[in-house]
């Protein structure tokens, strides 16, 4: 299998990994058994938790490839960057703290959503730095007034500009492939060899087509790389069952629990998850909750629901069918753990008894 005609090797994801270390932490890789137990096969679970990465998620990994590969590694050397992107959340925020890392002059101007989560706001302004922009919540408009920011600072002059697409940039889908470059490092310090499948969420596909790139490159076909996305919003499904690239339908409200989420692939993301992922499986709001509940629970440890995705998958019956031979391992990507944790407490505390207890 190859890769060499995607927007990213391997060669880039470790160089990646190179580049970012001294700026990123190193999130540990765990266990929980209560979990394992609740596998319906024989097997055992091992999370790589960036819910503790800096900034709350894996988006730091991306940003801080894509801005100190712009500056030169951080060194200071008095280059003047402008860099802009749009987010409502979990990339605002790693852009505006890569940012500050970068050394020299390098200041983000965030495009954020007007209904963006007034904490989410006020770190990216107060506690990183950034000016933000306050726009539509549509992804056009968003698009829209990152244009026009870059063309003005473009025609001011006095500065590079830089747009760090979410998750569509080489450079971003590199930086986040970084996760798994560390996991399997980690597994085998662990004496746990290397997980036979791993789960990864997907929505814009910059985490899941980094690692998708990451694993292949590393490990050939000897591993299954299993996407994980909400029910809800299944356009990474729909487009790797059909060959095609699929958008939301109209008819869709993206109202799922894992917001973090409802970005489609793109033009560089979708090739890659099209060649190198095994396959994608989708879970209900119900389970999505219930898996990140039981995180909660068990291992102490805040996840927000788009990190539950995956936790859920790998608890559901499909994948004990499809995957759960005796003594199977699993890496579960805990990609975040930026919550509105009253919001999401109310909502496991509603689920029907039933739910709460068939299975998990």
């Amino acid at each position: 299998m190859t890769i060499s005609r995607h927007c990213v090797g391997l060669p880039d994801v470790l160089a990646a990994h190179d580049r970012i270390r001294p700026h990123i932490h190193r999130t540990p890789v765990l266990t929980c058994r209560s979990l394992d137990a609740l596998l319906s096969f024989q097997g055992r679970i091992y999370f790589k938790v960036e819910a503790l990465q800096k900034t709350g998620s894996f988006k730091i990994r991306g940003a801080c490839n894509a801005i100190l590969r712009h500056v030169g590694d951080g060194a200071g050397d008095g280059r003047s960057v402008a860099v802009v992107t749009h987010s409502s959340g979990n990339h605002a925020q790693a852009v505006a703290l890569a940012s500050s890392l970068a050394g020299g002059d390098c200041r983000a101007t965030i495009v954020m959503p007007r209904d963006s989560p007034r904490q989410k706001l006020d770190a990216v302004k107060s506690t990183y730095g950034a000016e933000v922009v306050l726009c539509a919540s549509d992804p056009l408009s968003r698009e829209k007034v990152c244009d026009e920011i870059s063309a003005e600072k473009r025609r001011a002059g006095g500065a590079d500009v830089l747009f760090v697409h979410p998750s569509d940039d080489p450079d971003v889908i590199a930086g986040q492939g970084t996760v798994c470059v560390e996991m399997v490092e980690q597994c085998r310090e662990m004496q746990a060899g290397t997980p036979d499948v791993f789960i990864i969420p997907v929505g814009g596909g910059g985490l899941a087509s980094g690692n998708c790139v990451a694993l292949r490159g590393m490990l050939g076909d000897a591993v299954k790389i299993v996407l994980a996305e909400p029910a809800r919003m299944d356009d990474a499904k729909r487009s790797f069952d059909s060959g095609h690239l699929q958008g939301h339908r109209p008819s869709d409200t993206l109202d799922s629990v894992a917001d973090g989420l409802k970005t489609i692939l793109g033009p560089n993301t979708w090739p890659i998850v099209r060649d190198l992922a095994d396959d994608i499986m989708t879970v209900s709001e119900e389970e999505i909750l219930r898996a990140t509940g039981l995180v909660w629970e068990r291992m102490k440890i805040l996840i927000e629901p788009s990190a539950g995705v995956g936790v859920a998958v790998a608890l559901s019956r499909d994948f004990a069918q499809k995957y759960g031979d005796v003594g199977v391992t699993v890496g579960v990507v805990l990609c975040g753990g930026n919550v509105d944790v009253l919001k999401i407490s109310k909502l496991i505390s509603e689920l029907p008894s039933q739910c709460k207890k068939s299975g998990i």
